[in-house]
């Protein structure tokens, strides 16, 4: 590293004022500062002496995040051909090279495309590189489909940079998650591409393979059935707690409203939900879903690196899972219908819940700043997830729009929890003036 560190200084003259690409100072003390420990010294104020600085800080995020990217690759692969019936014939080298193909190069359009328009920025106001799109930019791809086509991810890619950053004023000042928004203007701009089945595993055909008797079976080169295609392949765990409904609904109007023929509709949603769903699948992530999100297991390796480091916030994560839980037990006790009998661990563990209590709800920018305001602000988040995954199965998810929400909220929490310390330090000072 001291000979890559020599070149770097050798070149550093012509990147400073007067030199001949003073222009382009930003771009290179953004990969200087990357590579090594910063040289700037504090002018004034307080003096802080320690190694972590935010670049640090974002690159231990992205470490935590490792894990469910390489596990969002294999998973890729692996639905791709279990969905086919190829799992024999495809194992898990050809999973792991599938996944790559299809997720690498979401991960590298949402870098360039956002470095790219964060460097121009920067450039153009003439100050230095800021550090907070490096966890933004491997949280997009990680929240998404696989097989989101690159152009929308390089789309929602610059929106989230410019009118969720920028316009407030670069990192440290958007008031939204700008990882969670770009997936909220896809969700939104485009639901066809970004909702439904297909839109989670790809059942492209390997080449030299067929489909057969209407696309049940898979044929090989020599016509040989070596495959039989998944009838539900792509369904999340979230999609199918809305067949479950979707059942109950159905069945209800095809026997009528009598209270018997209401509870032989209920019990028939009750038992299509139990059959589709696997806890120990959704804990380990071998289910459809967005890049990142279905591995429990990989989730909580990140978490523990998080709370090990004291980068992320334990009493977010469990207030946020106290909340979900809270909520649930309410449904679990009314029970009205088969949505409602969704026992805890299913709503933890399905979609996208960990992943974004663990890395998005502890943006230490959006999220709010009070230790007791922390514990308000991942309660809520738990609790109106479940709520929206249960009042509206139209849109199966909620944790998205949770966080958006508790994001706006956050700094309203912050101001009652600091004016309530305020008044009770207050309160707590007459009490001392009146004794003495």
């Amino acid at each position: 590293m001291k000979f890559l560190e020599k070149i770097v200084d050798k070149l550093e003259p012509n990147f400073e004022k007067g030199g001949k690409y003073e222009k382009w100072y930003p771009l290179f003390d953004g990969f200087a500062t990357f590579l090594f420990t910063p040289k700037h010294t504090t002018k004034k104020g307080v003096h802080i002496r320690d190694a972590v600085d935010l670049k640090r800080t974002m690159n231990t995020v992205i470490t935590a995040m490792i894990p469910c990217l390489l596990f969002g690759i294999w998973n890729t692969g692996y639905q791709h051909y279990s969905a086919l019936g190829l799992t024999e014939e495809f194992g898990f080298l050809d999973q792991v090279f599938f996944g790559a193909l299809k997720v690498l190069p979401v991960v590298i359009v949402s870098y360039v495309v956002g470095l790219g328009v964060e460097f121009g920025f920067c450039i153009a106001k003439g100050h230095p590189i800021e550090e907070g799109f490096l966890v933004s930019g491997m949280l997009i791809p990680l929240i998404v489909p696989a097989d989101t086509p690159l152009w929308m991810v390089a789309v929602a890619t610059i929106f989230s940079v410019v009118f969720v950053k920028e316009v407030f004023g670069g990192t440290g000042m958007n008031i939204l998650n700008p990882a969670l928004t770009a997936r909220a203007f896809l969700f939104f701009a485009y639901p066809k591409q970004l909702s439904g089945d297909k839109a989670w595993v790809n059942t492209e055909l390997p080449e030299g393979y067929s489909y057969a008797e209407n696309g049940k079976y898979v044929l090989n080169e020599i016509g040989q059935r070596v495959g039989e295609v998944d009838a539900i392949a792509g369904a999340t765990q979230l999609s199918r707690f809305k067949a479950s409904v979707d059942v109950m609904k159905n069945t209800k109007d095809e026997l009528g409203e009598a209270v018997g023929a209401a509870a032989q509709s209920f019990e028939a949603g009750v038992v299509k939900l139990s059959e589709k769903f696997d806890l120990w699948e959704a804990f380990v992530g071998i289910v459809p879903g967005s890049i990142g999100e279905t591995s429990v297991i990989a989730i909580l390796i990140g978490a523990g690196l998080l709370l090990h480091t004291g980068v992320g916030s334990l009493k977010i994560m469990l207030s946020g899972i106290f909340g979900a839980v809270f909520m649930t037990i309410i449904f679990n006790t009314a029970g009205v219908n088969p949505y409602m009998t969704v026992g805890p661990l299913e709503h933890l563990f399905a979609g996208g819940f960990m992943f974004g209590l663990v890395f998005m709800a502890t943006d230490p920018v959006s999220a709010a700043q009070t230790e007791v305001g922390k514990v308000i602000y991942g309660f809520f988040i738990g609790l109106f997830c479940i709520m929206i995954r249960v009042f509206n199965p139209a849109y199966p998810e909620g944790m998205m729009l949770a966080i958006l929400f508790m994001n706006v909220m956050a700094p309203l929490i912050d101001h009652y929890v600091i004016q309530g310390n305020i008044k009770q330090r207050l309160n707590r000072l007459k009490l001392n003036t009146a004794n003495h």
